[in-house]
């Protein structure tokens, strides 16, 4: 069967978006891509500081509460819809849940072809990314760098500590049916 949709998922800064633009390059036929970042900036600026949006702790938590879910559900939903309508999907997640963040995608996705896709990086490497975005509060990185892969399981792992994203890319698309 033809893969439908790719799923990345790491921490902060693990580089996952990198990843994605080289996809989108090197992969024959037109891949549409969208990410939790995204998802998280078409949200209303109040939910972005709020315990029933998503909060951004000082340290680098992330803690979600229930309007977060409730539209996160439909994000996906839509996402597996665009998939089911022919476009091909290449999704940026970080798992805050581990095991159950994909979970909720598999019970969503309803049998869709699927390459589940683990993109680590070293903590220390990740936060040195990090601090170099300016666009991430400091500990993101660290805080991710493990707890998103928790009893996640993969058909394909990548580490961009020393791997560029273009081989990175290229390692997933040899994997793409």
């Amino acid at each position: 069967m033809t893969t439908q949709m790719i799923i990345l998922n790491g921490g902060s800064s693990s580089g996952k978006s990198g990843i994605v633009r080289c996809l989108q390059a090197v992969l024959p036929d037109p891949w549409l891509a969208f990410g939790c970042d995204s998802f998280v900036d078409a949200m209303p600026a109040r939910m972005q500081a709020s315990n029933e949006g998503i909060v951004f702790a000082a340290d680098g938590g992330v803690s979600v509460g229930a309007d977060f879910l409730t539209l996160e559900a439909a994000w996906r939903g839509g996402m597996v819809a665009m998939a089911r309508a022919g476009a091909r999907i290449i999704i940026d997640d970080v798992f805050l849940g581990g095991a159950a963040s994909q979970q909720r995608w598999q019970k969503a996705l309803g049998g869709l072809v699927v390459l589940w896709v683990g993109v680590s990086c070293e903590s220390v490497v990740a936060a040195g990314r990090e601090v170099a975005r300016g666009d991430r509060v400091h500990g993101m990185a660290a805080s991710q760098a493990d707890v998103v892969h928790d009893g996640v399981l993969y058909d394909l792992e990548v580490d961009t500590t020393r791997t560029e994203s273009l081989v990175c890319a290229r390692t997933i698309a040899a994997h793409v049916s």
